[in-house]
């Protein structure tokens, strides 16, 4: 039997992001249960589900484009929490994020850099990142 889109979105919610992202569903929830439902039925239940990119890559990609934007601080600490889930180290992290001062500028990577150094310090993730 088929999974219904909210189904589906919601499992790989959980899968990718897991309790990060839960929490910002909630959040949505409160003051628009539509909007958290789309989140999950679209980007989870349509995007997040489709197979031409592993997670690692989804992830890899969500916080380039994210750190870039420069003025979406919970969502990509979010999708650094994601990107840890998947196997990326903070190392790498930390070089997506250096590799877009050179599209988005320096203000932009460090206001990056320091959202996912506060994710590498909650999860106690900080050894090693330099290098």
């Amino acid at each position: 039997m088929e999974h219904s889109r909210f189904e589906r979105g919601t499992q790989r919610l959980t899968e990718v992001v897991g309790e990060a992202g839960m929490q910002v569903i909630e959040l949505l929830r409160r003051v628009s249960p539509d909007m958290a439902r789309y989140t999950i039925e679209f980007s989870y239940g349509d995007i997040y589900a489709r197979g031409a990119l592993d997670d690692r890559s989804r992830q890899i990609a969500a916080v380039a484009a994210l750190s870039v934007l420069g003025h979406c601080r919970p969502q990509l600490k979010v999708h650094v929490n994601g990107a840890l889930n998947v196997g990326c180290t903070p190392r790498e992290i930390v070089e997506i994020i250096l590799q877009t001062t050179l599209y988005a500028g320096f203000a932009v990577a460090t206001n990056a850099l320091l959202a996912a150094q506060e994710v590498f310090e909650e999860r106690g993730a900080l050894a090693g990142i330099t290098g």
